[in-house]
């Protein structure tokens, strides 16, 4: 740990990969190598069932749909706490 992140982050608060997003409900962008992994593999997951999946659009929006819950979960569990939000508070 570098000196701006011990001046950041307190060191028993959790690493945050996913923050709140400012306007409305959910995440924004990762703010660390860890989230940037994930989405990068979500991404080509996501890719691989477009050539593994081409003749059967229901099987392809199922594994997208199971795709974006594995995201979800990994956001809620390694994000802050998601509500609305409506600018700085």
């Amino acid at each position: 740990m570098n000196f701006w992140e011990k001046r950041i982050m307190p060191p028993n608060e959790k690493k945050i990969w996913f923050p709140a997003k400012r306007y409305g409900w959910g995440w924004g962008l990762p703010v660390c190598w860890q989230g940037w992994v994930v989405m990068v593999v979500w991404v080509l997951l996501l890719g691989a069932g477009t050539f593994l999946i081409p003749k059967h659009p229901g099987l392809y929006v199922a594994y997208s749909l199971v795709l974006a819950l594995v995201l979800i979960i990994i956001c809620y569990l390694k994000g802050e706490k998601p509500r609305w939000r409506w600018g700085k508070d």
